[in-house]
């Protein structure tokens, strides 16, 4: 006999972004967690409440400033450029660990993302991505100076190892140059978190953040989606399009900006912003001469003004005198 299974929804769920009621929100609830944790009498592991206490989303974004905290305390560490590129490139958790020096063209400029590593279970695999994963990622000049400071200091790692250095060729590797298992890289992102004093979100979740700082650049969605390896444009859609606050306040203001107004009341909200349109100033509406011959136009009479007109008998159209056709007439 079968049983009535409740499915889980496959829409993807939005990216939300943690503003700053969200966050006092969210504070009070693990401030109160803590509390509660204490009556026990027992040691409370701060970390773990942290990390267990509810987010509003499956999926949250950093501001632009919560990532520049994240970054100057993870700038500290010693797997900082891997974070880094991450919160720029949006590279996946496995496409950085299984990243490669050979992957990495400094003359150019280019990222080429060719291979991953995946956890199952607790093993790794190294393989290649979707065909759509496969791709091709501009530099900037940030990443590019981490990640050379990066490879000096792997160097000096790799002679003070000697012949115990493991050759893997990988850009971000242990102490002995071997790979890096994702779990523990994911590990120290939540550690480095909680230190910073930031509400917690998922290391996937610095991709998002990633795909949200492009999108508020002005860049066009195609090439977001692009730069995250998807399939289609619909998922980068449905779930990157997270748009920061100010972003969508610069664009309405941007928007109300366009339509001149001879309100005072309306004029004065924009009165100190240097960039509004002057709506002072009249914008008169287009008029059209009158053709040669016609002299001035005369003033209607109140009856000519009404566009329906009593008298007509009951049943019939009333006669329109606008309308010169008497077919057209009929049928007004």
């Amino acid at each position: 006999m079968a049983k009535h299974v409740e499915l889980a929804s496959g829409k993807r769920p939005k990216a939300i972004l943690w503003t700053a009621e969200r966050v006092a929100a969210w504070s009070a609830d693990y401030e109160q967690r803590l509390a509660d944790a204490r009556k026990s009498g027992r040691h409370v592991d701060r970390f773990r409440v942290w990390r267990a206490t509810p987010r509003p989303s499956k999926v949250m974004v950093w501001t632009p400033e919560q990532t520049g905290r994240f970054l100057d305390h993870a700038a500290r560490d010693r797997l900082y450029a891997l974070y880094h590129l991450v919160a720029f490139t949006g590279l996946r958790r496995g496409e950085a660990c299984g990243l490669s020096w050979t992957d990495i063209d400094f003359d150019d400029t280019v990222l080429h993302m060719t291979w991953q590593l995946v956890q199952l279970g607790w093993e790794v695999e190294g393989g290649q991505p979707k065909a759509d994963s496969v791709r091709d990622l501009p530099l900037d000049k940030a990443n590019l100076a981490v990640l050379k400071t990066w490879r000096r200091r792997q160097n000096a790692e790799r002679l003070e190892w000697g012949p115990q250095w493991a050759d893997t060729g990988r850009v971000f590797t242990r102490e002995n140059g071997a790979e890096l298992h994702p779990a523990a890289v994911t590990e120290l992102f939540e550690r480095l978190s909680y230190e910073a004093g930031l509400p917690p979100i998922l290391l996937h979740d610095l991709r998002h953040g990633a795909a949200t700082l492009t999108l508020a650049t002005g860049a066009d969605l195609k090439i977001v989606q692009e730069l995250l390896g998807h399939s289609s444009i619909t998922i980068t859609a449905d779930t990157y399009t997270s748009v920061l606050p100010e972003v969508a306040r610069a664009a309405a203001e941007a928007a109300a900006r366009l339509v001149p107004r001879n309100n005072p009341a309306a004029a004065a909200d924009t009165a100190d912003d240097a960039t509004a349109p002057r709506r002072d100033v009249p914008v008169p509406f287009p008029t059209i001469a009158p053709e040669e011959g016609d002299g001035d136009p005369k003033p209607r009479s109140k009856e000519e003004n009404m566009q329906v007109r009593p008298g007509g008998p009951r049943g019939t159209r009333t006669h329109n005198p606008r309308i010169k056709s008497p077919l057209l007439c009929l049928l007004s």
